[in-house]
């Protein structure tokens, strides 16, 4: 479906272009474009294999599942239908760890493990449980320390102070979080 909604905005805008006379503007603005495209996902190449690299050696070294170990707890409190020391709380934690630290695509995976994990809890395997809606809830808004797209993006493009997002991406994404585990806390009751 969005894949038509895209070609038909395209042709659209070749037929305007056509009638208008400006096609070769069109044209020449594609182009420029598909060549800062490519400029800007090899910027985001270099952040991210900073990033993953980093990531990864805070896991082979052991950093991340001590810091895992010590979320396991604030976690419970919101987690409550997961027991401590269950492979799920480990993987809910690392794929929030690596949210906060901007690796939503590092987080991907390991957001799909934690959700095999739950589910293996869920006695009715056709529903999603609390722990489930949640881990979901708190995954979308997620807490951003360093928002390393955001960061890369605005690097790109040639910001003059590409970090200076930091702050204000901590407080939303604090605020954000915070409205989402409220809101399906509140949503936990009804049903």
């Amino acid at each position: 479906m969005v894949n038509g909604i895209w070609i038909l905005l395209i042709l659209i805008g070749l037929i305007v272009s056509v009638f208008n006379g400006r096609l070769e503007a069109v044209t020449q603005s594609a182009l420029d474009n598909a060549k800062y495209a490519v400029e800007l996902c090899f910027g985001l190449v270099g952040i991210y294999a900073l990033w993953l690299g980093l990531m990864k050696v805070a896991q082979e070294s052991g950093m991340v599942n001590k810091i895992a170990e010590k979320a396991q707890r604030i976690l419970g409190f919101i987690f409550t239908g997961i027991p401590l020391r269950h492979p799920a709380m480990g993987a809910v934690a690392m794929n929030i760890i690596a949210n906060m630290l901007g690796l939503g695509n590092a987080a991907t995976p390991l957001g799909i493990k934690a959700m095999k994990e739950l589910q293996k809890l869920n006695p009715r395997k056709d529903t999603a449980t609390d722990a489930m809606c949640m881990f979901l809830a708190v995954n979308t808004s997620s807490v951003q320390l360093i928002p390393t797209t955001v960061v890369a993006l605005r690097s790109t493009a040639g910001s003059g102070n590409p970090a200076e997002i930091i702050g204000t991406a901590l407080i939303a994404t604090i605020c954000s979080t915070t409205a989402a585990i409220i809101a399906v806390k509140i949503l936990q009751r009804f049903y």
